[in-house]
């Protein structure tokens, strides 16, 4: 054992060891669940084996979910628990424990969103369900990571699921494609990131995140850690799909399988942005001069490249792509403000985006066919004659992705360009209201095609009982946070304090 780890430690780690108990649970019942209906099932035919297809998904859809909520409630305890545990290797705090609850409701929806899917696959629900519960621990070791070791391991476990999970639908050409490119470039971004911790554990002489921000304060500034630095953001831009380093994001997005997409899209920019904020302001806020102008550059860049790339796409999975380049530009901009609301905009934020993006992806998952993939504009074209509900889910999640009110894209818009004005900012937060506006064209063209356009190209939406929760929740969500964000906006406050609090205090001196 580590020194300095105690058996009660396993206590505070007990969400982890929850979801790692229902990951090889699932396995095991992936296994037998063949076996117990392999009688059943003798001498059926094609409709025999896809109905036993359906039945098996189905059931492992449903332990996957039972793990998800088991673990929900093994957070409970921890609500107001403010330590650090395993010898200073992990943190269980507010901050934590904001983005476990983001990780894991994004994690149930996409399994939801799934079961459809995999029927229409005809994909194993065994090892991608496991994959997603394995892809979910490695974001909350990412969350509670105070140490560049437990970071790393819960980066790659994140990393390698969603490696194996892009190119899980193997007869795809396009799938597999999207598996190579997010390997290879993931692997150097990998080395780059690798190369800027090692400079910073060889420039303090540890790897514990909140040692090295003792160590490194009031030292004259070192060009080795402005290397270290840059090194960093460039390892984490990879991972939250900042220009330039967004190469990768619309072809896995379009090559991955649809519900995969959402979830990559929603919970590792979640876990990725829950890493960078650790580092910089937990490790590094003796630097923050430097990082500060490096996300300033950034996040100006990003949202600029990823809304004119947006306009002229005709792909939706491609489309949202680089609408989630966007919106990682704009969630930069609470880490240029770098104090406590700026922290809390971007908490507000990210689970915002999750659900009105999630719920863009569940009417995508719906459009889809055995010989219709659904993910084309022409798809959508009159839309509102041949399903009006899916039509009007699909126009709010664009309106809320606009930002327009009263929707919850809105709000958490507001909070993010007020904490970036409040910072001394207004010139940043007038590029994100300018590219705000620029967005509205590709999001109100979809919404184009499904009430202006007369001629019913696509098939009409299928729904189903998972699908039909999905939607709702991310709908309802999308409304509701948008009328009445209070409890979200206390929840992200007091989840926003807990980060950091000395690392902080020297980062607004």
């Amino acid at each position: 054992m580590p020194a300095g780890l105690a058996i009660s430690d396993f206590y505070y780690i007990l969400p982890e060891l929850v979801i790692t108990g229902g990951a090889l649970l699932l396995l095991v019942a992936d296994v037998l669940l063949p076996v117990a209906r392999a009688a059943a099932a003798a001498g059926a035919g094609a409709d025999g084996l896809t109905e036993r297809h359906r039945r098996r998904t189905q059931i492992l859809s449903w332990i996957t979910l039972g793990v998800i909520g088991a673990t929900v409630l093994s957070l409970a305890p921890f609500a107001d628990t403010h330590v650090e545990v395993a010898g200073g290797l992990i943190a269980v705090d507010r901050f934590a424990l904001f983005f476990k609850v983001v990780f894991l409701a994004a994690a149930a929806l996409t399994v939801l969103m799934s079961t459809r899917y995999l029927e229409i696959e005809g994909a194993s629900p065994g090892e991608y369900y496991f994959l997603v519960l394995c892809a979910t621990l490695g974001m909350m070791v990412m969350a509670g990571g105070i140490d560049l070791v437990t970071i790393f391991i819960g980066l790659e476990t994140m990393a390698v699921s969603f490696y194996i999970l892009a190119g899980f639908i193997k007869p795809s050409q396009r799938s597999n494609e999207a598996a190579v490119t997010y390997f290879l470039l993931g692997a150097f971004s990998l080395g780059i990131l690798l190369y800027g911790m090692s400079l910073m554990y060889g420039l303090s002489g540890t790897t514990s995140l909140r040692t090295m921000a003792v160590a490194f304060a009031g030292q004259p500034r070192d060009p080795r850690l402005v290397l270290a630095v840059i090194l960093v953001v460039a390892g984490i831009g990879f991972k939250i799909g900042a220009v330039p380093f967004h190469m990768w994001a619309p072809d896995v997005y379009e090559g991955a399988p649809t519900p995969i997409t959402a979830y990559l899209s929603v919970g590792s920019k979640a876990a990725s942005f829950a890493m960078l904020l650790r580092i910089f302001l937990e490790g590094l806020p003796a630097t923050s001069a430097d990082w500060r102008l490096l996300f300033e550059v950034l996040s100006i860049v990003t949202m600029t490249v990823g809304n004119v790339a947006a306009l002229t796409q005709t792909n939706l999975k491609r489309m949202l792509a680089y609408s989630s380049i966007a919106h990682a530009g704009y969630v930069l901009m609470g880490v240029v403000a770098g104090t406590p609301r700026g922290v809390s905009a971007m908490l507000i934020y990210l689970l915002i985006y999750a659900f009105m993006q999630l719920g863009a992806f569940a009417v995508i998952v719906m459009m889809r066919r055995r010989d219709v993939v659904g993910d084309e504009l022409k798809d959508y074209s009159g839309l509102s004659a041949r399903n009006p509900l899916a039509a009007f889910a699909m126009l709010l999640f664009m309106l809320s992705l606009g930002g327009i009110p009263p929707t919850a894209g809105f709000m958490g818009k507001f909070w993010l360009f007020g904490a970036a004005i409040d910072a001394g900012y207004v010139w940043l937060a007038v590029i994100g209201v300018l590219n705000s506006a620029i967005s509205l064209y590709y999001y109100v063209r979809v919404v184009v095609f499904m009430y202006l356009k007369t001629e019913a190209i696509g098939s009409e939406p299928a729904f189903s009982a998972p699908l039909g929760v999905v939607v709702g929740v991310t709908l309802a969500a999308t409304i509701v946070l948008g009328v009445y964000p209070r409890l979200l906006f206390e929840a992200a406050e007091a989840s926003a304090r807990t980060l950091g609090v000395a690392g902080t205090a020297i980062a607004l001196k």
